[in-house]
């Protein structure tokens, strides 16, 4: 193998070197809309990954996660999000002020595929809309309105390789450190038990 063989790819030619064109189904699958199938899927879908780009093109991804159905498919060009307690870093809200292109990829429990979805995002405060997402009273802090350009399925070969849906894989908790240990270790702000009580009580107590 040459030296530039064995350098890191820089060109989509030189990715075609190593990897086959692909089948025509892979080729046509993604919509410019969500049909049925898409539609029924996110419906299912108690959680997906989002991600986003600031205006220097610093990426993120972001978890989310509700009942199932909590993402809204208001048409099939447009979905609504609501957004729950967390953090307040907002990382998400930041990077759609400056670049509205968001991905995002919807899992089911159980099931191997997965749906993708492309499009660009506004973040609204209307308080009727955030109204309609309520739960146990608690209004969304605020609704995503994503404005579909591409959906597609994504065949299951990463879920089946990593055997995510399998419960002989799960590890138990403790092999690993708690949250509000890690944050009062990383942090240094606080103590390991001010810490626990804190992310115990923020998981126990505002979910919502």
């Amino acid at each position: 193998m040459s030296e530039s063989e064995a350098g890191p790819i820089k060109t989509v030619d030189d990715l075609r070197l190593l990897y086959k064109e692909p089948r025509a189904a892979a080729r046509l699958k993604a919509l410019d809309q969500l049909d049925t199938f898409c539609r029924d899927f996110i419906a299912l879908s108690p959680f997906f990954v989002l991600a986003s780009c600031n205006a220097n093109g610093h990426a993120d991804a972001s978890p989310r996660g509700d009942h199932p159905g909590f993402v809204r498919v208001l048409d099939e060009r447009t979905l609504l999000i609501p957004d729950r307690p967390g953090n307040n870093r907002i990382d998400t809200m930041r990077n759609i002020v400056s670049n509205p292109d968001v991905g995002m990829i919807f899992f089911v429990p159980g099931f191997n595929e997965t749906l993708r979805v492309n499009g660009t995002a506004t973040i609204e405060q209307d308080p009727e809309l955030c109204a309609q997402f309520a739960v146990n009273g608690k209004p969304a802090l605020s609704v995503m309105s994503v404005s579909v350009c591409e959906a597609f399925f994504h065949c299951g070969k990463a879920l089946m390789r990593s055997r995510l849906w399998d419960p002989t894989t799960y590890r138990e908790r403790s092999a690993f450190p708690s949250h509000g240990r890690i944050l009062a270790e990383q942090t240094k702000t606080v103590s390991v038990e001010e810490s626990e009580t804190y992310v115990a009580k923020s998981y126990r107590e505002r979910l919502y």
